[in-house]
């Protein structure tokens, strides 16, 4: 009683519950538009809406005549819409984008807590909602531009079809009746994302009339909110006990099943994940989780599980590293699947990434830099596989992400010796391909050095590498004097003073440093163990050892030579995209790793006899990097048909895109004589690609 008469009621409010506008009630949220930037003063030239989806358009008017507004943008827009003709149908009438379109989706599924209230003459209305929804900028008129667009492409080739290489033969078809739709097959069907769209598109538009917010119709509809009659009959529901209020204010949950929202197709519950095979959830954990200790595993696969099973089935998608299971290379790389950075086949990553979870068997640390080394991957791609199962330590390296599962290993012994034998399989397999030196499969830890790399300076590194060079003069003398007998040069080199070689300092790296205690380990036949970066011709300080220079000469030569008596026509991206898979497929220590830069292969392709095709690409044309309008073409292959490969390549000087009829006619009158068929497709499928009833330069082609 004390606490109630120190907190006095001051005022009673009497609340009333309408229900004129319960069912027409909707809420409209902008939430990428600032609150103080409203829309209630801005032209609205319709609104529409699907009752059942609770769906609404709102197409509002642009102020063209505002100075931040684009008018070159706005014109180029409704030309791409719409195009040069002038039409009913079109989005934009004017020739000028001065309409936006606002497409809603829903808030929340369930509304029924939320309503709008008024507060007048002390008297409190609410409405309940019937529906939240956010409305955003609709870009539906690109979806037209590009349908444009395709159009034009279609009409283009229709209109070339006689021109095309050869036409169409007359094919066989086989008539097949659809068997009946299980019940099975039709539930996908009815839960799938096309059946989904097709169903939200059979439900009609009801077009609105919109009324501004000071509009006289507004005002009449805002008396709506209030309830219009205060009689005890029409307010029932608020006439409730203690017990009835609060369990209307928090109604028990209710799932239902058909408010629920489809998941996306690569998401699953833990719920739906249970109602699979026990293989199949080992598989979707393990290859979301990447690295996962086996009582993690058996506490997500749930009670009753037997650990026997699962202990079966991880062993088909997992390997066991440090005591931990983490996921095998082939279920993170599928085959016939391709490295997003570099391009690189799935079979080249799985080596890979087999290479860093063995490495990880030896020890708890790897350095970046040794893999890349061996494997020859790009830094992203030998990135993303220490991300899997480690993280990175500033100024130390990589470290293995769970600790050593000791507990596991003593309890499942036989499991540890089976997967011991598998990692001898594929460390013979890893010597093969990599050819791994001893000091690659020599651990750190039986060196009798710590787990943890040591961290060094600069000047130690220095004096630790001039000591690894006086300590293998012997070895780097014989080297050098086998590299003089193989080369051509007359003038022998000058004897090179090892002990004198001033080493190269760099700075610490932010993310690892060179491991002193890694230097021997670290060569991979390279002089003084120094691996060059790659794009670059720093190798002993910017000179090679004698000989070597004429050697990668060489090496290089015969490379372009190669490819370009095979393929014609390149771009410079995918004389680069070839030349890095060439350096994969070479052993460790060759040639071409010291260090080959771009100006280097560039000048080189011009030395072979190519020359550079200057393209006249279009300004609309933006490639993906300037190296995919530098085209280089092989001028004299030796053959009879030189002639008619430079006389085509002339024409692409024009234009980066020609017809079939333009090229045969050009070569009939530049070679002074009729050539059959066989020809000019031999001559034209060494040079070009066909696209769109087009002929393009090779890689010219743009998405």
């Amino acid at each position: 009683m004390a606490n109630e008469e120190d907190d006095p009621i001051i005022q009673e409010i009497d609340v009333y519950l309408a229900k004129s506008l319960s069912e027409k009630l909707y809420m409209f949220q902008y939430p990428i538009r600032p609150a103080s930037m409203t829309y209630d003063d801005v032209t609205h030239l319709s609104a529409k809406i699907k009752p059942k989806q609770q769906k609404v358009e709102l197409e509002m008017a642009i102020d063209t005549l505002n100075p931040n507004y684009c008018r070159s943008k706005g014109e180029q827009i409704a030309l791409n819409v719409d195009g040069t003709c002038t039409d009913e149908t079109n989005t934009y009438s004017s020739k000028l984008m001065d309409r936006q379109t606002f497409c809603s989706s829903q808030a929340a599924s369930n509304v029924s807590r939320y309503a709008a209230a008024i507060y007048r003459k002390g008297e409190l209305h609410l409405t309940p909602l019937h529906g939240i929804l956010q409305l955003r900028p609709s870009f539906s008129y690109l979806d037209k531009a590009d349908a444009k667009h395709r159009e034009r492409e279609a009409a283009n080739e229709a209109g070339d079809s006689s021109q095309d290489e050869a036409e169409d033969d007359i094919k066989q078809i086989t008539v097949r009746f659809s068997r009946p739709e299980s019940e099975q097959a039709r539930q996908r069907r009815v839960q799938s994302y096309e059946f989904l769209q097709k169903r939200q598109a059979e439900e009609h538009w009801v077009h609105l009339h919109y009324y501004g917010l000071r509009d006289s119709r507004s005002e009449h509809e805002r008396q709506y909110l209030l309830s219009q009659g205060h009689g005890m009959a029409e307010n029932t529901e608020l006439i409730k006990s203690p017990s009835e209020y609060l369990m209307m204010l928090m109604p028990p949950n209710v799932e239902e099943e058909k408010d629920k929202p489809v998941a996306p197709s690569n998401v699953l519950s833990m719920a739906q994940l249970r109602t699979l095979p026990l293989a199949d959830q080992i598989k979707i954990l393990m290859k979301n989780v990447k690295v996962m200790p086996f009582a993690n595993l058996m506490s997500l696969l749930g009670s009753g599980i037997d650990s026997t099973a699962v202990l079966r089935c991880i062993q088909q998608v997992a390997m066991l590293v440090q005591g931990n299971w983490v996921v095998k290379s082939d279920v993170v790389y599928p085959k016939d699947t391709s490295s997003p950075h570099s391009g690189v086949p799935a079979e080249v990553l799985c080596r890979g990434r087999d290479f860093v979870m063995w490495k990880f068997t030896q020890d708890r640390w790897v350095v970046r830099k040794e893999v890349a080394t061996v494997t020859k991957l790009c830094p992203e791609d030998v990135k993303d596989f220490l991300e899997h199962m480690s993280v990175a330590r500033i100024n130390k390296g990589w470290e293995f992400l769970l600790p050593y599962d000791e507990d596991f290993v003593k309890k499942h012994p036989d499991v540890v010796q089976r997967q011991n034998m598998l990692w001898m399989g594929i460390q013979a397999k890893l010597e093969k391909v990599y050819n791994l030196l001893k000091e690659h499969l020599t651990s750190k830890k039986q060196d009798g050095q710590s787990a943890h790399p040591l961290l060094v300076s600069g000047e130690q590194r220095v004096n630790v590498a001039k000591a690894k060079v006086k300590q293998n003069y012997g070895l780097l003398e014989k080297e050098l004097q086998k590299q003089k007998a193989e080369s051509k040069a007359n003038d022998s080199p000058s004897k090179m003073d090892i002990s004198n070689v001033r080493i190269k300092e760099e700075p610490v790296s932010d993310e690892e440093p060179m491991d002193a205690s890694a230097y021997e380990s670290m060569n991979n036949g390279m002089v003084n163990g120094i691996h060059s970066e790659e794009n670059s011709m720093d190798s002993l300080n910017g000179h090679l050892p004698g000989g070597c220079t004429d050697r990668v000469a060489q090496e290089l030569k015969a490379f372009v030579m190669t490819t370009f008596k095979k393929q014609f026509v390149l771009t410079l991206s995918e004389l680069k995209r070839l030349f890095n898979l060439h350096l994969a497929s070479l052993p460790p220590g060759h040639t071409l790793f010291s260090g080959i830069s771009d100006k280097m292969l560039q000048d080189m392709v011009l030395d072979t006899g190519c020359k550079q095709i200057l393209v006249p690409f279009p300004p609309q044309i933006h490639a993906v990097s300037p190296d995919e309008l530098k085209v280089y073409a092989l001028w004299e292959a030796g053959d009879i048909y030189d002639q008619h490969r430079q006389v085509l390549l002339k024409i692409f000087t024009k234009n980066y895109r020609v017809r079939r009829n333009v090229i045969q006619h050009q070569l009939s009158q530049e070679c002074g004589e009729d050539l059959n068929k066989q020809d000019v497709d031999r001559v034209i499928k060494d040079c070009c690609v066909s696209h769109a009833g087009m002929w393009y330069l090779k890689g010219t082609v743009q998405s």
